[in-house]
């Protein structure tokens, strides 16, 4: 550690991070830590944080590795890994479009993937309302609606890259359609496909399976990766395009690559939890109010608060609404909702 914090290095790759920035990463981190132990305890019955602690590390009672093992503990992974995934991706886009209004759910790619699903349900349901195929397949299809929203996003707009606000207007116009389209296959439908979509667009990880954690993560491990070998050009991004470019920066291909990567990690995220709304806006926000403007802390501290709201939003819901299942994207929203409108009031006096 120098004199002015510590020198993270990676091979060729270094980076200097400051004494605070390490200390709210730490608090983050233990706070994350604390939050998933009081979610995993907290349940129809309540589990001392010690017996948690013992059943995750394979040892205790049997009753208790059953009911955090199987039950508990991937409801708790799921929220953190999906919480992580929105932050990261809401840091990207805004970092990318230089808009502090920015996230995934602008570009498309959250109606997409509610389109990708409905179309899911709606194919493969028979005249019982049963569907004909695994409901595991629903993921995949959240993945390829999302995804197919922003690659449409990009052949409308890939001449607008040099003015990402046009391509947000796009994302826009096009995640209305989707909206629309979803909106009408629910009202046209069988109730069994309107309530198992109305579950999933509200954002929930109730049914959380170790099966399905391990494959987000598995999804999510190399976007991380490519994350982190982006984020030594992210802090470049907040100049002006001329400055940019003035100090060597691809910038087209840096900012195409963040906004890809966004939707990547978006896409992951709601396939296996689904809508949840208003992190990927709040998280990146919040980040930079405890670690300032630099990248690497930024993208680390939005992860932590991404995890930390909505591993806390689905606490909330267990503990407010039980034994009823709330979605854990009832209380984001409820959240995010207002402090949009204060970004929103702030950015009008700003601008006169």
């Amino acid at each position: 550690m120098s004199a002015r914090g510590l020198v993270l290095r990676a091979g060729d790759f270094s980076r200097l991070v400051a004494p605070r920035a390490l200390a709210t990463l730490a608090g983050l981190a233990l706070g994350l830590v604390l939050a998933m132990l009081v979610s995993i305890a907290l349940g129809s019955t309540w589990i001392p944080l010690e017996r948690v602690v013992a059943a995750l590390l394979g040892a205790g009672e049997t009753t208790d590795a059953l009911i955090v093992g199987q039950f508990r503990a991937p409801r708790a992974f799921q929220a953190a890994l999906a919480g992580a995934c929105l932050g990261v991706a809401g840091f990207l886009l805004q970092r990318a479009t230089r808009n502090p209004l920015a996230a995934p759910s602008v570009l498309g790619i959250v109606d997409g993937a509610g389109l990708g699903v409905i179309l899911f349900l709606t194919v493969f349901s028979n005249d019982h309302n049963a569907l004909t195929v695994s409901i595991h397949w629903q993921p995949l299809a959240a993945v390829l609606g999302g995804l197919a929203l922003v690659a449409l996003v990009f052949a409308l707009g890939a001449r607008e890259l040099a003015q990402p606000v046009r391509l947000i207007l796009y994302g826009v116009a096009l995640a209305a359609l989707a909206k629309a389209a979803t909106t009408t296959l629910m009202i046209t439908g069988p109730i069994y496909r309107t309530s198992q979509a109305l579950h999933w667009l509200a954002g929930s990880v109730h049914s959380a399976v170790w099966g399905e954690v391990a494959l987000a993560a598995a999804i999510a491990a190399p976007l991380a990766l490519a994350v982190a070998l982006l984020a030594r050009r992210l802090d470049t991004l907040d100049l002006d395009g001329d400055s940019a470019r003035g100090v060597g920066l691809p910038l087209l291909s840096t900012r195409a690559g963040a906004i890809v990567l966004a939707a990547g990690l978006t896409a992951t995220a709601i396939a296996f939890a689904g809508g949840i709304g208003f992190v990927g806006l709040v998280a990146p926000h919040l980040a930079r109010m405890l670690t300032g403007r630099a990248a690497g802390p930024g993208l680390l501290a939005s992860a932590l608060v991404g995890a930390l709201m909505v591993v806390g939003a689905d606490l909330v819901v267990r503990v407010l609404f039980a034994p009823t299942e709330v979605p854990a994207g009832a209380v984001t929203a409820l959240v995010g909702a207002p402090y949009l409108l204060y970004l929103l009031t702030r950015r009008s006096r700003a601008d006169g």
